[in-house]
């Protein structure tokens, strides 16, 4: 999983453009101009993915959340496609159509999702405005700046507080609030910020261990400016935020889960099925490829199970799986390290499944503390496109009692290498692609991607032990699941408890994993449907492709293949490997 956003409110894509009238001629000049002013645009109304892409000019404040500035985002967008739509299409090139393309859905999906309203939600069990500190994790604290920088974030906190808390006024009149069971969760992130010494703060952790080049003369005056803030700015808006919420906003939670309960939810609903899988699948359809999925890796499961030597039934192996304690570390020191060495195991098998490596490095790092229990097992965040930060692969470390090793390999292939880092570098590397091409994220694509990498590890010799091959089954009917799961909380009237129920019938996976990733479907509807949509469909081009070549396919070109589109729609993908199967045919 790619890491969520920092805050909840943050627009999925910011564009913007200036006026356009394009003859075919000076079509792609224009097409490209707007990419380069959209780019632009999306850094200074977005600091927070400003920051994330190493563009430090924007690292002293936030993005606007007031609703004005909301309502001015929004306009900007139909304004962009408008403008997108006065440069000639088919005077492009190819490459330049395919760019077109891409922009042109995610703009259109940008628009059809304003009438949702999804601002006036700005704070879920998995992020918002309690856990703002996260940013930290991608920022340098290279220079005496970016400790000012930071400094000046943590004093406008408040006035994010102010615009998170008018939000949330506004969705409790609409009747847009999200489901109470996940709400129960954050006064205690919230509470994490309210702190009696100000060096406990989320915030003040990078003053706690300074960067080699900072000053020694400039550190104690650093460390009491933000002692200072902590104190005068946060613990107030913090305590503001905690009575607001628990006095009033919880209280008007819903105890309903489904997002058709929304206003305009079954619509809702629908269109993020759509979105996320970048297909025209119901939900009804999806609920049924879920099933067939579910039955079909249930029988590769009794065979690997009858590979181990166990003797019960399926539960009870299950059972074995989540409770045995040969299958889990002591420590989170103990499983910090056996990801690691897992990653340093996969570096130098990735030669058997690809030819090109990307050349941005990636590193393995703990999920903070102070998010690590209301969170997944694992998540990716993206290197800086200057290439001024690696990528790095964040693993839980709460309670290592509940994450069993048997998981790790499927995990590591799948957030790490050659999942997520390879989907991002390569992207990065794009030649003569526009910015928002290189950092595109769809989820069917980039999810789709990271569950078929899990099955990599075949190839490259990972699963010699059948409890990694038993996780890698398991981490697929994760996905599989899903797709029952969320279509049937949002679409069919499913409780938590029925999803809770299917969910451990099917897997092994351990209560803690399962009960946080049945709220996360709960809080981020459809999202979960990406996974195995896409990797059918990669699965199913790579069968294509070797059925049509025979003896010219070669899994590393395939593998390339697919990669050197960038993030795009599947039936895109669809149509960049079939000109490529057809070229290697005539080749």
């Amino acid at each position: 999983m790619l890491r969520p956003f920092l805050l909840a409110a943050t627009a999925a894509v910011v564009l913007c453009a200036a006026p356009l009238h394009a003859q075919p001629a000076n079509a792609s000049k224009a097409l490209n101009q707007l990419f380069a002013d959209e780019w632009e645009r999306g850094l200074v109304e977005s600091p927070e993915n400003a920051s994330a892409n190493g563009d430090k000019r924007f690292n002293d404040r936030w993005s606007d959340f007031s609703l004005a500035a909301i309502a001015r985002r929004e306009g900007e967008d139909r304004a962009a496609l408008e403008k997108l739509h006065a440069i000639g299409r088919a005077g492009l090139s190819p490459a330049d159509q395919l760019n077109y393309d891409t922009f042109e859905w995610q703009l259109q999906r940008n628009i059809e999702r304003q009438k949702f309203h999804e601002y006036l939600q700005p704070v879920s069990h998995q992020g918002g405005v309690q856990t703002a500190d996260g940013l930290a994790e991608v920022l340098p604290f290279a220079s005496v700046k970016d400790y000012q920088d930071w400094i000046k974030r943590m004093q406008a906190v408040p006035t994010l507080v102010d615009q998170s808390i008018a939000l949330m006024r506004e969705g409790m009149k609409a009747g847009n609030v999200p489901p109470k069971v996940l709400m129960q969760r954050v006064p205690a992130q919230i509470a994490a910020q309210i702190v009696d010494d100000p060096t406990k703060s989320p915030f003040y952790r990078p003053f706690l261990n300074f960067n080699d080049a900072i000053p020694a003369s400039d550190r104690a005056a650093l460390q009491a400016q933000a002692q200072a803030v902590v104190r005068g700015r946060l613990v107030p808006a913090y305590r503001q935020l905690a009575t607001f919420f628990n006095d009033e906003y919880l209280p008007k939670a819903r105890d309903s889960i489904a997002a058709a309960d929304l206003p305009n939810g079954k619509a809702y609903y629908d269109f993020l099925a759509r979105y996320y899988t970048t297909t025209d699948l119901s939900a009804a359809q999806i609920h049924a490829i879920g099933l067939k999925e579910v039955a079909r890796i249930r029988g590769e499961m009794e065979k690997v199970k009858e590979q181990t030597g166990f003797k019960g039934s399926m539960a009870e192996f299950f059972t074995y799986l989540r409770t045995d304690p040969r299958f889990f570390e002591k420590t989170p020191a103990a499983l910090l390290t056996h990801y690691r060495a897992l990653a340093k195991r996969i570096d130098p098998e990735l030669v058997k499944v690809f030819r090109i490596i990307p050349r941005q490095p990636y590193g393995v790092r703990p999920i903070p503390d102070n998010i690590a229990p209301d969170t997944t097992t694992a998540y990716y965040q993206q290197g800086a496109s200057d290439g001024s930060r690696p990528g790095y692969y964040y693993v839980n470390l709460y309670k290592p009692e509940v994450r069993p090793t048997w998981e790790m390999m499927p995990l590591t292939l799948h957030e790490a290498v050659p999942g997520h880092h390879f989907q991002f570098a390569r992207g990065l590397e794009l030649p003569d692609a526009p910015m928002f091409r290189k950092t595109a994220y769809f989820v069917a694509y980039g999810e789709g991607w990271g569950l078929y990498a899990e099955q990599l590890g075949y190839p490259m010799g990972l699963y010699d032990d059948p409890y990694d091959h038993f996780g890698q089954l398991t981490y697929e009917m994760w996905r599989a699941v899903r797709l029952v799961i969320d279509t049937g909380m949002h679409s069919m009237g499913w409780s938590r408890e029925k999803a809770i129920a299917y969910f451990k019938d099917n897997a092994p996976k351990t209560d803690q994993d399962i009960t946080n990733e049945v709220d996360r479907y709960i809080g981020t509807p459809g999202q979960a449907l990406a996974y195995k949509i896409g990797q059918i469909k990669i699965s199913e081009l790579r069968a294509k492709a070797q059925r049509e070549l025979g003896p010219k396919f070669d899994i590393r070109d395939f593998d390339d293949a697919v990669l050197e589109t960038g993030s795009v729609p599947l039936d895109a993908l669809e149509r960049h490997i079939d000109a490529w199967i057809a070229a290697k045919k005539a080749a």
